[in-house]
């Protein structure tokens, strides 16, 4: 959730967007699409749903934004649009596995396995599914902290804000998510 604007630019922007300044728009969603999809991933844990669910998520904000009155709350009031998005799409997605009768794998793409050896593109995408599978397994509570954390490099203060936690309450979930995850890849690594 760090910022690069300050927060009279972000206030300017938000106002142009409401305004219907395409251009302030466009940057307003440079700047917080990232973040957005790192709040998408830490409800849902699955990156094949994220480009759907940021979409979802930015077309309530073109429709919603005249509703925001305090341009300095935009942070706070867009984490709220992406995490109940991102709840609402994973929950669809799950009825609809469920009516299907079917598991889909996850799968991602990296430009940078296409520019590499073989080997090694299969190294690296064991670890990478390896680490996605047992950042998908923690429960939720412990996911979207850790995913906004360590994915996106948010500041303790500012995941308990946006979460509405205290600081005592973020700490102790990152902690109980790193533990969670070393174990759970220690025992994927002596099992096999």
């Amino acid at each position: 959730m760090t910022a690069t604007l300050d927060a009279d630019v972000l206030q300017q922007l938000v106002t142009g967007a409401q305004r219907g300044d395409r251009v302030a728009a466009d940057a307003l969603i440079r700047e917080h699409d990232g973040w957005v999809r790192s709040i998408i991933y830490g409800v849902v844990g699955r990156p094949d749903l994220i480009d759907d669910i940021a979409q979802q998520v930015w077309t309530q904000v073109w429709t919603r934004l005249s509703s925001l009155k305090d341009p300095k709350r935009l942070r706070p009031w867009l984490y709220t649009i992406a995490r109940n998005a991102a709840i609402d799409g994973g929950m669809a997605h799950r009825r609809a596995r469920l009516r299907n009768g079917r598991l889909e794998p996850v799968a991602e793409t990296r430009a940078d396995d296409r520019a590499s050896d073989p080997a090694g593109r299969v190294s690296r995408n064991e670890l990478y599914e390896t680490l996605l599978q047992a950042i998908q397994g923690l429960p939720m509570i412990y996911r979207e902290p850790f995913a906004l954390r360590h994915l996106e490099g948010w500041s303790y203060a500012e995941i308990g804000e946006v979460l509405q936690m205290p600081l005592e309450t973020v700490e102790t979930r990152l902690v109980r998510a790193r533990r969670l995850l070393r174990e759970g890849l220690t025992n994927r690594m002596e099992d096999e």
